[in-house]
């Protein structure tokens, strides 16, 4: 038998071709929930849709749609020069989980989210949710998330004082140079002097640079630098905000209870101040509005701080005109905010349920405080409306409040009510890790932030790190079949109104920095030191990232910094100060280039996504509609690759015209375009190692098939 290398060039183009062709009968079978395919990914309740199906031209016996045991025949509603077009009309009266059979000549197959299979896994079905409408201007949004304290100081008569108040013991101190590394302890008391007046000056940047949201970590009143432990919800920091009436000298630290007592200064709590807090944020999100730029909170309602006036522990609100803290008195109005454990034995530090068993987060008992429920309910609403206008919220540890899994559904569909009621383009996007599935049904949660369809499965495939530096794994680096096995398994978790707007991160406040990642070191803070962090990190990978977050369906989300080539350990580094005036401009320059291709391609918001190759170190994939195909190509190996892309399974055909739009090799990046013209259904490159390359199908540009008429499929 001859070594296929032994043929002519043209016998070769002759032999690929007819594989190609062969292959394309499975491969081209597609069909998803965009768009492209459903006539109204968004039904309402009793509304009919058009599915369709995509299968090779002149291949198919016949398609049926199947849901719920039941068969419907599929009919050929249109065609083009590659594929025929299956379609049928559904009624969406409850959620819908659907799947394809298929026959080909004597064969048959079945086709999910997992592709055409001989057997159908019903956790990949494809799913239409009624009633489930989630707002436009989310989807495919690029965002960006601040660390209030470490982006900017544009105040500095805010900033925290030596030794103002203590927290958990130790004094609150000002950071004097913005360069000072993060120490390994007490980062949390440790402020830089970031505030809303720092993001207002920043606002011109921003946009600049792209960004379509600001997520802002929280900064309702805490004494805490990060303030995931809230004392007030119903005002911005003044540390972050406005100081318009000092309080006067630090107050003294006062022993209580074995503890030392926070004890702020009256700036913090006086209400001009908080006033002038509150109308600050208000001007910023005007500002951001003017500049077409949403702003979404961080809403912390499992627990609160020790130190909040419900609870008061230290003491600070004791005496001052204010109701007793439930620390103190049995007959408080607020006892009931919280779950005792010994009330015979009051009162006791361990006496009351903390989140994960921290004291100083006491968790929040709604169940028990109809008073409570209905407060943060309304806090919910507050600031999605005048006069702060915010565009939503992300909700931290959502799936851990309240006490049983019942509760925590009843609590999130009553402020899905309350948030959507006030401002309908609201965004409710929760912070979750594995199966979301029972919250993302329309009635709870939009989104999630996308850890197990992006963050995760990513960073394994370009790394081998786990997302706190804290392991590497060798199997996973480089393995694009797990990649595309995990990426399709947890994409297959989200509708398609949760997929386009989940929070797509490389990097945020609880992980480490992911260009330190591409070092592939296991590592700390307090174990390796702050400069490991930044040795042997790879921009290519980097931009290899960058490029895939920026083509991937959901919302891209940059962590402040990340796009000026922050690095950082897990928390607290990965809360460095941003690097004004010595920003690794090769990163934010690809960022910039990035962002504005995404926004610039419909595409890259609700377009389709398919898998064309994954191979060791190689991943390529097409996002297109039917108005424009994109293909994206990485190499993560250390040398360089030749591959051969097959494109027939998208459609597109022989000695097509693919222009390449961008390109990344090691540390560089270029915008200069160059035609390649395909061969025998392929696109044959030689990928420069640590790379990726984008290409747009100039030739044959995709034409829509006919839209299937209602009338016809119901006969």
């Amino acid at each position: 038998m001859l070594a296929f290398d032994n043929f002519s060039q043209d016998v070769k183009l002759h032999i690929s071709s007819y594989f190609n062709r062969k292959y394309l009968i499975h491969d081209a079978i597609f069909s998803d929930e965009t768009p492209n395919f459903v006539s109204n990914p968004m039904p309402q309740k009793g509304e009919q849709v058009v599915v369709k199906l995509r299968a090779a031209k002149d291949n198919t016996s016949s398609v049926f749609y199947c849901s719920d045991d039941k068969e419907t025949p599929m009919k050929k509603v249109s065609s083009d020069d590659h594929f025929d077009y299956y379609a049928t009309t559904v009624k969406v009266n409850l959620p819908l989980s659907y799947f394809f059979r298929i026959t080909l000549d004597k064969s048959v197959c079945f086709f999910n989210n997992q592709g055409v299979v001989a057997e159908i896994d019903p956790k990949y079905n494809l799913r239409l949710l009624p009633d489930f409408v989630v707002p436009e201007w989310a989807q495919g949004a690029v965002m960006y998330q601040i660390f209030v304290d470490r982006f900017y100081n544009g105040d500095k008569t805010n900033d925290v004082v030596n030794n103002e108040y203590a927290y958990l013991g130790k004094g609150a101190k000002r950071v004097d140079s913005w360069k000072q590394r993060v120490l390994p302890e007490n980062d949390i008391c440790n402020f830089y002097g970031g505030d809303l007046k720092g993001v207002m000056e920043k606002l011109d940047y921003l946009q600049d640079l792209g960004i379509e949201c600001i997520y802002f970590t929280p900064l309702f009143v805490s004494p805490s630098t990060h303030k995931y432990d809230t004392q007030d919800y119903d005002y911005i920091d003044p540390h972050v905000g406005a100081v318009v009436a000092d309080g006067g000298e630090p107050l003294y630290f006062e022993k209580f209870n074995n503890k030392y007592a926070t004890k702020y200064m009256q700036r913090t709590t006086n209400k001009e101040n908080l006033e002038a807090s509150n109308e600050l944020f208000a001007k910023l999100v005007s500002e951001a509005h003017k500049r077409g730029i949403k702003v979404i909170l961080d809403g912390v309602f499992n627990h609160c701080g020790a130190f909040n006036k419900w609870l008061d522990r230290e003491g600070f609100y004791e005496g001052k005109g204010y109701p007793a803290g439930a620390y103190h008195s049995e007959n408080s109005k607020y006892k009931n905010y919280f779950r005792w454990h010994d009330e015979n034995n009051w009162p006791d530090n361990n006496s009351y349920d903390g989140w994960w068993g921290h004291d100083n987060h006491p968790k929040l008992n709604y169940e028990e405080s109809k008073e409570l429920y209905k407060y943060v309910m309304d806090v919910g609403k507050k600031w999605v409306s005048p006069p702060f206008n915010a565009d939503g919220w992300r909700l931290d540890v959502a799936a851990d409040l309240g006490c049983s899994p019942e509760f925590n559904h009843k609590f999130w569909k009553d402020f899905r009510k309350s948030v959507k009621k006030a401002n309908p383009n609201a965004l409710i996007l929760a912070e979750h890790y594995g199966e979301a599935t029972d919250w993302l049904l329309g009635d709870q949660w939009d989104s999630i932030m996308n850890y197990d369809a992006f963050m995760e499965p990513l960073t394994w495939f370009l790394t081998g790190m786990e997302k706190h530096s804290e392991s590497f794994n060798s199997g996973l680096l480089c393995n694009g079949m797990a990649f595309e096995d995990g990426m399709r398994y947890n994409m297959a978790r989200l509708s398609y109104q949760s997929l386009h707007i989940a929070m797509n991160e490389l990097s945020n406040h609880d992980h480490s920095r992911f260009l330190t990642r591409t070092n592939k070191k296991v590592g700390r803070l307090h174990t390796e030191g702050s400069y490991e962090a930044d040795r042997d990190t790879n921009t290519g990978v980097m931009l290899e990232a960058v490029a895939f977050q920026m083509t991937w369906p959901g919302a891209p989300t940059v962590y402040y910094g990340d796009e000026a080539g922050l690095t950082g350990w897990t928390d607290p580094d990965n809360r460095r100060a941003y690097p004004w005036g010595y920003e690794n401009m090769t990163i934010q320059g690809f960022h910039k280039e990035m962002i504005a291709l995404h926004k610039k391609y419909s595409v890259f918001r609700n377009g389709s996504v398919q898998f064309l190759l994954t191979d060791y170190g190689i991943l390529a994939y097409a996002r297109w509609n039917f108005e424009n195909k994109f293909v994206i190509v990485l190499n993560n190996n250390d040398e360089e690759q030749e591959t051969e892309i097959p494109l027939l399974k998208i459609g597109i055909p022989d000695h097509a015209e693919m222009e390449r739009l961008i390109s990344t090799a090691d540390d560089e990046y270029s915008t200069e375009t160059e035609i390649i013209h395909t061969s025998g259904g392929v696109l044959r490159l030689t990928l420069p190692s640590f790379s990726s390359q984008i290409f747009i199908e100039k030739s044959n540009k995709p034409k829509r098939p006919k839209k299937a008429d209602k009338e016809d499929l119901n006969g």
